[in-house]
């Protein structure tokens, strides 16, 4: 079974979604206890727990835009190899959890404020983490980096450290200002338009096309895209208008004077070199004040960079594990 893996417990693109069916997921499911904890607002969130032998401490795994847990099952399958016990959680509007009954388009991704993903944040490390094996670990991605810096700012002292890929500081808008946007997604939502779907985007209908994707490892995508496709729950696309305004507020939350300067762990912050969904000016603002911040690009990857061919995904992730074990 050696063959098919690295020896940081990573797939193998070559056999990527046999060894995926045949090996990784027996194992987790062997490991793995599904929760449903009342989120903020009593919404229910579904989360994950899985358990090493041995655990030298605990992984929270927080997604992000349009994602869920069960998408970061390889990196969980690693972090299980290497002695780190791992709790990941769908956020609200996301995969298995709670989703707005008002909304009948399950591909839409909405929220009311951007502060209810820390709120149920809080709540997942209160109930679920603090039974756990410390020390606490974090590793997000794109909008869970968001939602981990906000918990991160106020909540200085919770985790030993934090591992930020491609977080969503600030979202790439393309050729529209914050300013622009934020008056447009202020105008739909005086219109009672706040839980339609941007205008920009459609609803998920097909599978997505590997070219157009935030990977770049064609054999990670393939597996994952036809997972999607079959399953509606992970369908999530597009963002509703309020997501979108929240989503350029939450900039100036991040930055705000004196809020990066709170967080006490150290952080790592990755940067993905062709990303084109997130902006990394924003990143370097963001990871320059915080006191044990340290940054890193990642030549050759997109946006999801643990999507990333076995070339870049491998000494990436191998990073970030000599990371996590140095705390």
């Amino acid at each position: 079974m050696q063959e098919r893996f690295n020896p940081d417990g990573l797939v193998l693109a070559a056999s990527y979604a046999q060894t995926m069916e045949q090996d990784v997921f027996p194992y987790l499911k062997a490991r793995q206890k599904d929760t449903n904890v009342s989120g903020y607002g009593q919404k229910p969130l579904f989360c994950s727990q899985f358990t090493a032998d041995q655990p030298r401490g605990t992984v929270l795994i927080v997604h992000g835009f349009t994602e869920n847990a069960y998408k970061f099952s390889e990196l969980i399958y690693s972090l299980l190899q290497n002695q780190f016990d791992v709790v990941a959680y769908d956020q609200r509007g996301h995969g298995r959890s709670w989703r707005d009954g008002k909304i009948q388009d399950f591909s839409l991704t909405h929220v009311d404020h951007f502060r209810d993903y820390e709120r149920d944040m809080e709540i997942i490390v209160d109930t679920v983490l603090s039974k756990l094996p410390k020390p606490w670990l974090l590793f997000s991605h794109s909008m869970g980096g968001a939602v981990s810096g906000l918990y991160l700012e106020d909540h200085p002292e919770v985790f030993s450290c934090a591992v930020l890929c491609s977080p969503m500081i600030q979202a790439n808008m393309g050729a529209m200002s914050p300013t622009v946007v934020k008056l447009l997604c202020h105008a739909a939502k005086l219109f009672g338009q706040g839980r339609k779907r941007v205008f920009v985007s459609k609803p998920y209908t097909e599978k997505e096309v590997f070219e157009d994707s935030c990977a770049m490892g064609r054999e990670r995508f393939d597996w994952y895209e036809n997972l999607r496709f079959s399953r509606k729950e992970f369908q999530n696309n597009g963002p509703s208008y309020a997501w979108t305004l929240e989503s350029v507020k939450v900039t100036g939350m991040l930055l705000a004077a004196g809020a990066p300067e709170k967080i006490a762990c150290p952080v790592r912050l990755y940067t993905a070199e062709l990303d084109n969904t997130v902006l990394p000016e924003a990143q370097e603002k963001f990871i320059s004040r915080i006191k044990n911040g340290s940054h890193q690009l990642v030549k050759g990857a997109k946006h999801e960079i643990y999507r990333s061919a076995d070339d870049v995904l491998f000494p990436w992730w191998h990073d970030v594990l000599s990371f996590l074990k140095e705390q």
